[in-house]
């Protein structure tokens, strides 16, 4: 099978889900949460490192359960930055 390459977005996306995950588990061994999380330690330690950028998604929220960080904290910051774009309404009006 051959894998699609990963945009820089994505990359990056799997980098900031790493050091959060890194920022949450704090003094937490990694085998640890790993344990908790039913994942092996290698495989946190790919998510962490961003080597494993598009993790599934139930790995993910095994995650952060056992950090104890919702998923939408996760996609909040996860997500990609965008510019602040005013939206058609607000545009009329200033218009």
């Amino acid at each position: 099978m051959v894998r699609t390459p990963l945009t820089p977005e994505e990359r990056e996306r799997g980098e900031r889900l790493g050091r959060l995950l890194r920022e949450a588990r704090g003094a937490r061994s990694m085998a640890d949460v790993a344990a908790s999380a039913g994942i092996s330690p290698e495989t946190l330690r790919k998510i962490e490192t961003g080597r494993a950028p598009t993790p599934a998604f139930f790995t993910v929220a095994a995650l952060a359960g056992t950090l104890g960080l919702s998923m939408d904290e996760l996609i909040g910051r996860c997500a990609p930055e965008t510019p602040d774009v005013p939206d058609t309404a607000d545009a009329s009006i200033a218009a």
